[in-house]
């Protein structure tokens, strides 16, 4: 099983394609988040906490991966 930043830092994949999938990961983790505050859920909250932070991270991958041309 790959670790976020194992699948975060993927290298195959263009910058275009990481900042796309890490808006993504931080639109899906806020709904996460959001619903764990509905239901009064903190492991579902916390998980769309983190499932955020980790889109935030691909996104700076995807902007580095641009300015080097990938």
């Amino acid at each position: 099983m790959k670790t976020i930043t194992q699948k975060v830092t993927d290298s195959s994949k263009s910058g275009n394609t990481d900042k796309i999938e890490g808006n993504a990961k931080v639109f899906s983790g806020k709904v996460k988040e959001d619903t764990g505050k509905v239901f009064r859920s903190p492991t579902l909250e916390a998980k769309g906490d983190l499932e955020q932070d980790a889109g935030h991270i691909q996104k700076q991958v995807g902007d580095v991966k641009k300015a080097y041309g990938q």
